[in-house]
């Protein structure tokens, strides 16, 4: 895994000199701290920069920017193509020469025989520009479910890419700025949905999206795939369940096998869940030595800690295990890290116990990690899918729309008088202001709460429209593939169209982008063996019942690895990555993170009414009400602000320097 960057510019007016380049490509050393490498193009205002984190060939011949025989193409690639020895063979078999083993090679060779669309025959994840002299186009992609991000900014004169935003900064020509709309989708979202970002003039490729930038400045984007396939739903519609289960099961072990790929150690965050304890159990069939397994747990919150589900599994799989367990002075050590690591803010405290956790694979010399993130997105395990389905369609099919409107007023008076946040209560509100039954997972300010946070919040463009377009996309995926009689009866249901907003927007935007963000900060590849595009494709077309039944999710997962699990993991009801901070924020960081809001440069703008968040803070310290999702949204996008914006932050320090990491060793 690695760090991108370049730089073209299209007139005299644009630095695209080495110097920029290498200034760019050094704020990432944590992505690539093994090698480093910069093209400047002969003729052409043009500069690729790469950071490398060695994975695949380790030696020399693994170095970035690379070209092909010719010269005239060069690529600098972030990412593993899992499938590049099958494509290799082909290519071989065509004529292409090839001067090392690396999977980077083999997508410089496919772009030069197929073009843009050699995206479409590449299995894993990547995040790559490639600089074709031939047609002096620069040809970007990021992978299918947005595993890895791709950042680029188009100003007068130029264009600059990168792996992270804090590279683009490092661009004479490119400024920090505040973009009010994306502050105001975070709110309600806890991350900026794609294409925007947090910064004005700043943008980000979607998942499966391609883009080609021309000499005279233009340039398309494209969307190459969609997770909702026709061939799929034929396929899933023609097994039995049990024969549905197999194949879940054929395609996790091929998945978990793809990605055993590589010439350094290789392990799995082990949370004891079935999610992860799938990882392990598939690993350690293959693995010749044992799996390699790493767990987290909060000290002295019992309820949050999940260590002993972990041992179960790491006894049942025979691995070499490790753990570590952090408290509040740990949290203390990471918060200076905070708006660093993330130059987009993201709202999700779970970086926190992942971060230590990662440092600690790090220090056992583990550098390959596996992780579970996309299993609930898919198979339906989280809780609200459910309640979405037997309360929210109910509540729109059975009720008139004047008596949506007074049942969903009456919840939310009743809610918010008496001091507490339900997701029932907002979720009805929102079902009655338009049709749409689902608006997303996670959300956070939502409602009469963010009218009243955002007084001026009616001049900016409804947060629900971005759910609202995603879902009509998901609705007409299917049918734009097929034009036969049979794509009315392939549209894809409910719990299918969930599932792509939740791909499209929260996992890829924030739970991927939070596992780059901190995997990357420790130096280590993350991977996710549930997110292979063909494991997914026909997870999605699965019927509901093989996702969730008698209120039991995740149903045809659980059954499909039925015997290689513990009985008690299997059958544990889903408890997530626990952090304690609604316990944490009534401590004294409560009061720290109620001083960072309260007197953050953000305040100057006049965006929130922070007689709002003040009133937010004392509920929750007081004990009276739990808002810690909303207060660590309002603390993050402070520290971010008066960090980035407001200009008090600089490039992250090695990452072996932090006292965090260290921590994590104990």
């Amino acid at each position: 895994m690695c760090g991108i960057c370049g730089t073209w510019g299209f007139s005299d007016s644009w630095s695209a000199s080495e110097q920029v380049v290498v200034r760019m490509r050094d704020t990432m050393i944590h992505r690539g701290p093994d090698d480093a490498g910069v093209h400047l193009e002969p003729g052409e205002r043009l500069a690729l920069g790469h950071r490398r984190l060695a994975i695949v060939d380790l030696s020399r011949a693994g170095r970035q920017p690379m070209c092909n025989e010719t010269g005239e193409l060069w690529i600098t690639y972030n990412g593993e193509t899992y499938n590049h020895l099958a494509l290799r063979r082909e290519l071989e078999a065509a004529g292409h020469v090839y001067r090392s083993r690396t999977d980077t090679e083999t997508v410089l060779h496919l772009y030069e025989q197929l073009g843009p669309a050699c995206v479409e025959r590449l299995e894993g994840m990547f995040a790559f520009a490639i600089w074709d002299g031939r047609r002096r186009e620069l040809f970007m992609a990021r992978d299918r479910l947005g595993v890895k991000p791709l950042y680029y900014a188009r100003r007068a004169g130029g264009f600059a890419f990168a792996s992270e935003v804090r590279a683009l900064l490092e661009h004479p020509a490119i400024g920090a700025e505040l973009d009010e709309q994306s502050f105001f989708h975070y709110l309600t979202f806890a991350f900026v949905p794609a294409p925007a970002t947090m910064y004005s003039g700043v943008g980000k490729l979607a998942p499966a999206e391609r883009m080609i930038v021309r000499a005279d400045g233009s340039f398309e984007r494209q969307r190459y795939w969609s997770p909702l396939s026709a061939e799929a739903a034929i396929e899933s519609r023609s097994m039995s369940a049990e024969e549905a289960q197999e194949h879940v099961l054929e395609l996790l072990r091929d998945s978990v096998r793809k990605r055993m790929m590589a010439d350094v150690p290789c392990g799995v965050f082990l949370s004891g869940g079935v999610d992860s304890s799938t990882n392990v159990a598939l690993m350690a069939e293959v693995s010749p030595e044992p799996v390699r397994t790493f767990a987290i747990a909060p000290r002295e919150h019992r309820a949050y800690d999940e260590l002993g589900y972990a041992r179960a599994v790491a006894r049942w799989c025979g691995t070499d295990h490790h753990e570590v367990k952090i408290d509040l002075s740990d949290l203390s050590d990471f918060l200076p890290l905070l708006p660093a690591y993330q130059d987009e803010p993201l709202a999700d405290w779970t970086g926190i116990p992942q971060y230590f956790v990662t440092a600690l694979a790090r220090e056992t010399g583990t550098i390959v990690i596996d992780v579970g993130e996309g299993a609930d997105e898919i198979f339906h395990g989280y809780r609200g899918y459910a309640q979405h389905r037997h309360v929210i369609v109910p509540f729109q099919r059975l009720l008139p729309r004047a008596a949506q409107r007074l049942t969903a007023e009456l919840a939310t008076a009743c809610c918010y008088r008496l001091g507490r946040f339900t997701r029932h209560a907002d979720a009805l509100r929102d079902a009655a202001a338009d049709e749409l039954p689902y608006h997303g997972g996670g959300l956070c300010f939502r409602g009469p709460l963010k009218d009243e946070l955002v007084p001026g919040g009616a001049r900016f463009a409804s947060s629900h429209a971005v759910a609202a377009r995603h879902w009509r996309e998901a609705g007409d995926a299917v049918a734009a593939r097929r034009h036969d009689a049979e794509a009315r009866e392939l549209r894809p249901d409910l719990f299918q169209r969930m599932s792509y907003l939740e791909l499209k927007q929260r996992l890829s935007e924030l739970l991927l982008m939070r596992m780059d963000r901190v995997t990357m900060l420790c130096s280590v590849e993350g991977r996710e063996p549930f997110l292979d595009h063909r494991l997914v494709e026909f997870v999605l077309a699965l019927p509901p019942r093989l996702k969730y039944r008698h209120g039991e999710g995740k149903v045809a997962l659980k059954r499909a690895v039925r015997g290689l699990l513990p009985p008690e993991v299997t059958t544990r009801r889903k408890q997530g990555f626990g952090t304690p901070m609604v316990e944490w924020l009534r401590t004294s960081f409560g009061a720290e993170a109620r001083a960072a809001v309260s007197g953050s440069a953000l305040r100057e703008r006049g965006l929130i009414d922070y007689r709002v968040s003040d009133r937010l803070f004392a509920e929750h310290l007081s004990g009276r009400a739990d808002w810690s999702y909303q207060l660590w949204n309002l603390y993050n996008i402070s520290r971010w602000y008066d960090y980035w914006i407001a200009g008090e932050g600089s490039r992250l320090a090695p990452v072996r320097e932090r006292p965090a990491a260290r921590a994590a060793a104990r």
